[in-house]
């Protein structure tokens, strides 16, 4: 089920949060993956890479909220 708008960030950075922590304590073998979720984890980190490249806009983003008073 995809995300709801309200709430897409929060809960997909719980989600990669998550990813990055079985990734740091070595919870993550080779030998565990299926087709599947070897192909995910390329695509997370080409993901991971595309998210760099917004990094301006999303901060633009951020400036405008709090600009907003919120």
């Amino acid at each position: 089920m995809a995300n709801m708008s309200y709430c897409r960030f929060e809960n997909t950075t719980r989600d990669m949060e998550d990813c990055l922590h079985a990734l740091e304590y070595d919870e993550v073998l080779a030998e565990d993956l299926s087709d599947y979720e070897a192909s995910a984890l390329k695509d997370f980190v080409s993901l991971a890479k595309e998210i760099v490249s917004f990094e301006d806009q999303i901060n633009d983003i951020l400036t405008e909220y709090n600009e907003n008073g919120n």
